[in-house]
């Protein structure tokens, strides 16, 4: 068997389908996990997978792997992520597997792992998986097999964590084809308040109209478009497994989700007693300003789900996120990253106040921002990037911090350069209160990227 170990990732196991995932890698997978699972006194689990095309297949040579090796499943079938993780709770089964390639191209998939129904599997934990596979000793056994439908049970408790206002908000929704299809259509509609028209909401694994990747100003130029059409109060957009939200405003507008985090907080900063906020490196400094502002202290954390997951639970925070949609509500919601619950939160604000998202966000700190930019750089050449860019920017005197990759710190904005952990790239991000500073600092990243990457 042929194993790439590039695709035991920092925070997943992700991969191209065929290419580095297929029947046979997805049955060593769940023979590793058992084995290691087994390891710590646990036996039985859940596995659910999402819309895409080769999702079945994968979780059907899994669920055989981690019965091989003596665990017991729990099948959820097609579910989103964030019904996946809910099933942690309902089921009293503090360990999972889902199989799912969150936002990526359809060819991709893999699979998101955890061993205590609290945060995801990262780092070493992800890693090791790979050495059972190639040491080639397993846990034997033969687990049983059950399944639950967790559907209804998803939908209650939704409800339950949401309380609409008395005036209706018109919502467009879009589901990008994604694994939300299946679930989004009967949270509106059980909300009487709500005015809903679906975009994209057939499921359909092969994304014919766009990847779904809310955090991408591209990918939802339609839901711009519709809301304009319908005269919307907003619009929401998920990913592909539905952890992650993307909005629009009422004008159309694309609303970054560092902007929206203040809209959270400044309409719960008064009902919290834990008066701490996080957010990841690529936020703009916008919500820093606001969460000093509210009182609230600022924590800045590293990029992805799984660390952001496990800080939100450790620290009780009520609420923080990461700059791609991640979202994680515990001033009255279980704290998972769900991005339906966290557009409906949007709804919720407007539909008990007279107002728009446009007069929400009318006084809040200005700030010129890059996109994210993704540089393709193979995975064994990222660290030596970005060891060099850390030396460079010492070598010029610049203040920086290493949380998470190298990020330069301006009075007035920042330089972010960061290797991605789901795919061959470095991401760089840039910003500031000045248009020509902004230039100035994006020029002389990105000559210095491109310099590096061909020495490389």
């Amino acid at each position: 068997m042929k194993l790439n170990k590039e695709i035991f990732r920092e925070y997943d196991i992700r991969g191209i389908w065929k290419k580095d995932i297929d029947e046979e890698v997805s049955y060593h997978i769940g023979r590793a996990f058992a084995t290691k699972l087994l390891s710590y006194g646990k036996d039985t689990m859940i596995v659910g997978y999402d819309n895409r095309i080769s999702s079945k297949t994968i979780e059907e040579n899994l669920v055989k792997g981690l019965t091989d090796s003596g665990v017991n499943v729990v099948r959820l079938g097609l579910v989103t992520t964030p019904m996946y993780y809910y099933a942690w709770d309902k089921l009293n089964i503090k360990c999972g597997i889902m199989v799912t390639a969150s936002h990526n191209p359809k060819e991709y998939n893999g699979f998101k792992m955890s061993y205590n129904g609290i945060h995801n599997c990262f780092g070493k934990e992800v890693l090791d998986l790979y050495y059972v596979i190639i040491n080639g000793i397993y846990a034997e056994g033969k687990g049983n097999i059950s399944n639950y439908n967790i559907k209804e049970d998803y939908i209650k408790m939704i409800n339950n964590h949401i309380t609409l206002g008395e005036n209706k908000i018109k919502v467009v929704y879009d589901c990008g084809n994604g694994t939300t299809s299946i679930i989004a259509k009967d949270i509106f509609i059980s909300n009487k308040n709500i005015e809903y028209i679906p975009l994209y909401d057939t499921s359909d694994g092969n994304f014919p109209n766009h990847i779904p990747d809310p955090a991408v100003e591209e990918n939802l130029k339609d839901l711009k478009k519709k809301v304009l059409e319908v005269h919307a109060d907003c619009g929401i957009a998920f990913d592909g497994d539905g952890d992650r939200v993307g909005v629009v405003s009422e004008k159309g507008k694309y609303i970054p989700i560092d902007k929206y985090m203040v809209i959270i907080w400044r309409n719960i900063y008064n009902k919290v007693k834990n008066k701490k906020g996080f957010y990841d490196v690529k936020c703009s400094n916008v919500i820093k300003d606001e969460l000093i502002k509210l009182g609230i202290e600022p924590i800045e954390t590293r990029t992805g789900n799984s660390y952001t997951k496990k800080i939100s639970y450790e620290n009780d925070y009520p609420f923080g996120g990461e700059y791609s949609g991640h979202l994680y509500f515990r001033d009255k919601f279980i704290g998972n990253d769900d991005g339906i619950y966290g557009g409906l939160r949007l709804v919720e604000i407007l539909s008990n106040k007279k107002t728009t998202i446009s007069e929400e966000l009318k006084d809040i700190s200005v700030y010129y921002s890059s996109p994210e930019v993704k540089l393709t750089v193979e995975d064994s050449k990222k660290k030596s990037i970005i060891d060099r860019v850390e030396e460079y920017v010492k070598n010029k005197g610049y203040t920086y911090h290493t949380i998470d990759g190298v990020k330069v710190i301006y009075p007035d904005g920042f330089a972010l350069i960061r290797k991605s952990n789901t795919g061959p790239n470095i991401i760089t991000r840039y910003e500031s209160k000045d248009k020509e500073k902004l230039k100035q600092i994006e020029k002389e990243f990105t000559s210095l990227l491109n310099k590096l990457k061909e020495e490389e």
